[in-house]
């Protein structure tokens, strides 16, 4: 690796370059987040059904008793043998803050059209306890774009991030990165993908709930931990390849050979 060297002092000049817009990026960040909860909330008339740990229930009811709620999309298909490995990813951060979300008036869930059962197997396996609902017998991931149907991939006009026919690729022959991710998944390229990232945002108030902000794609950036840390590396994202693996599925450190 080749970067340039300097001195402590030009270190330090470059650095307080640096802050003077990192500070200015601050300030934009705290303006675009003003701006979200300034949007108008549109109020949610459907009657969405989830299978939950508890039964049956509704949005409203996932609120937990708080106003706030924030729902995950979790990538893991009905026709998945295992959850995204991105979505876990995003998922291994938010696992541990979501009881602080709890205590601040906001629940936080994950939502996956795969059966409730297998959900909870997976959430087993990969050690979280973050609150988990199965839509699978509902239209909430279709209306809230986070799934399409066979139907509108055949005919490539399913929107996504607010983007007619985005998201939509040569199922004759997908991506390498694409297949691999599915097989990951125990799924093919063409169903995996029928199933996207995103997340939802919603307020329960005088009764009514109402749907306040959802993202997509490069807008769970700020969302996905690993990555907030990447961007401070030396090195950056450094993505040259697929890297990222679920959690269980790193080879432990404790398994290399000793140095020399």
């Amino acid at each position: 690796m080749t970067h340039p060297i300097a001195s402590h002092e030009d270190w330090l000049k470059a650095r307080l370059a640096l802050l003077e817009d990192e500070k200015d990026l601050v300030r934009r960040s705290d303006a675009l987040a003003r701006r979200r909860r300034e949007l108008p909330w549109v109020r949610v008339r459907k009657d969405f059904q989830f299978d939950t740990e508890r039964g049956r229930e509704s949005l409203a009811q996932l609120f937990r008793g708080r106003s706030q709620l924030l729902i995950y999309h979790f990538m893991f298909g009905p026709d998945y043998a295992a959850g995204c490995p991105s979505c876990s990813s995003i998922a291994d951060g938010f696992n541990g803050f979501a009881a602080h979300l709890a205590n601040h008036d906001v629940m936080l869930w994950a939502v996956s059209r795969a059966p409730l059962d297998r959900l909870l197997a997976y959430r087993a396996r990969m050690g979280w306890s973050f609150a988990w609902a199965s839509s699978n017998q509902d239209d909430f991931n279709f209306d809230y774009q986070a799934s399409i149907t066979e139907a509108q991939q055949r005919e490539g006009v399913a929107p996504y991030n607010y983007r007619p026919g985005a998201m939509m690729i040569n199922l004759a022959a997908p991506p390498p990165g694409l297949a691999a991710h599915a097989a990951e998944c125990g799924t093919d390229a063409a169903t995996y993908i029928r199933d996207r990232p995103g997340m939802s945002s919603f307020a329960l108030a005088d009764g009514a709930v109402h749907h306040c902000y959802s993202t997509y794609a490069r807008g769970l950036d700020g969302l996905w931990g690993v990555y907030q840390w990447l961007d401070r590396a030396p090195l950056g994202r450094n993505e040259s390849g697929r890297w990222m693996r679920r959690h269980d599925e790193y080879r432990d450190p404790a398994d290399d050979p000793p140095p020399g």
